[in-house]
């Protein structure tokens, strides 16, 4: 028997610590209600835990994604309901007007509530936005700067009331992929009349003669290509707007004077939205908002005279087409917010099956746990016990010295 070291006393010790610290942890994770609280609770548990966390926040932002993308559609789609009406009232109308029992000042204001009509429409599309983004202008930016000219750019003369409108911007790909979607210098010769854009990105330059251009008025529209000997080429289609001049005013608006250049980023309109619908990169559909303006749709109201009514025959037939064209849209767009909705439902029952396997991973079982509880507590009463009996276990060899 030895007295200086007390054999069963340290066995005692390590046990009994052993059953307190999982005591302790069987403790925090009741009161956690987690299984893993660090990393070396389940290394490897761990990993997976936080992956699935990923997909299951990945997952329940694309759901507000969706919503989102729906709301936005719904905007758009609400506005086209209008735009609908409006057309369907401008056929009432020019059959009201096709009717002989009609005067010329009877037709006259037919045709005044036709303008308003036009004008309404055109309204619509600028007031149909979403977040600051236009919906119904074929560019969701509808930017209208002179520095980034795009689809929907109206660029100024000076401090003059005179603009033109960008109406598309489109880029021919060369056969390499090169992308002319860059930064170019435009300069304009009045003498010569010839606009030149220089591509900033290898310094090709390409020329258009202004003085062949057909705008001569307002209201008149054309479309012009600068031809790259290398790379992509790029087409503009223009508009003339109010106060505009003659054709010569091209390089005037591209150039901001008629000496010197300006740097101008040409981008094509961007029409169609992106929207996310899960929780990885590549899982996205693309919607297009198609262009409904006054200048989009087919139907013309200038050739109705007052005094012939059958001139409307006509434009009955363009607004049939304009009718049938904004119901494509809308039904391309329903289709769209059909498809949002079932990857809502979709995204859904994966967050929910997610939170299921991330559940079995990480929370604890109370039940099982409870059971470890009440084991430990024992454990570690009974170490207490025993602990107190062995430091009394030398005290016997007392006995051998009376």
């Amino acid at each position: 028997m030895q007295i200086n070291t007390n054999v069963a006393a340290l066995t005692t010790v390590r046990n009994l610590s052993s059953a307190h610290t999982a005591f302790g942890k069987s403790v925090e994770r009741l009161s956690s209600g987690l299984r893993i609280n660090r990393a070396g609770d389940d290394a490897a548990g761990l990993s997976l835990n936080e992956k699935l966390r990923a997909q299951l926040v990945g997952t329940n932002q694309s759901v507000r994604d969706a919503q989102d993308a729906i709301s936005m559609i719904q905007t758009a789609e609400g506005a086209l309901t209008e735009v609908h009406a409006m057309l369907q009232r401008m056929r009432e109308l020019a059959v009201q007007f096709l009717n002989d029992t009609l005067t010329s000042n009877d037709r006259n204001a037919i045709i005044t509530e036709l303008n308003q009509l036009d004008a309404e429409i055109d309204a619509i599309a600028g007031r149909t936005t979403f977040n600051g983004q236009f919906l119904l202008k074929g560019a969701l930016d509808g930017g209208a700067a002179a520095i980034g000219v795009h689809q929907g750019s109206e660029l100024r003369k000076g401090s003059f009331n005179a603009d033109i409108l960008v109406t598309d911007v489109t880029f021919t790909l060369a056969a390499d992929g090169t992308d002319a979607a860059d930064t170019y210098f435009f300069s304009w010769d009045a003498a010569t009349g010839l606009l030149t854009a220089t591509r900033q990105s290898e310094g090709a330059t390409a020329t258009y003669d202004t003085d062949s251009s057909l705008l001569t008025a307002a209201g008149d529209a054309d479309s012009f290509t600068l031809d790259f000997t290398t790379g992509s080429d790029v087409t503009l289609e223009v508009q003339a707007l109010s106060g505009f001049a003659d054709s010569d005013d091209i390089g005037l608006f591209l150039t901001a004077t008629g000496t010197g250049s300006l740097r101008t980023t040409l981008t094509g309109g961007n029409k169609s939205a992106q929207y996310q619908l899960g929780p990885d990169s590549g899982q996205v559909m693309r919607v297009d908002f198609e262009e409904v303006t006054a200048s989009s749709l087919s139907y013309n109201i200038a050739p109705l005279e007052p005094a012939l009514g059958s001139s409307a025959v006509a434009f009955m037939v363009e607004l049939d087409a304009d009718i049938q064209e904004v119901s494509e849209i809308r039904s391309n767009l329903g289709a769209a917010a059909n498809r949002l909705a079932g990857a809502i439902n979709a995204n859904n029952i994966a967050a929910e099956n997610t939170s299921a396997a991330e559940s079995r991973i990480l929370d604890v079982d109370v039940s099982s746990e409870s059971v470890n509880l009440g084991r430990l507590r024992i454990l570690e009463q009974a170490g207490v016990a025993v602990l107190a009996q062995a430091n009394l276990a030398p005290q016997t060899v007392l006995r051998l010295l009376i």
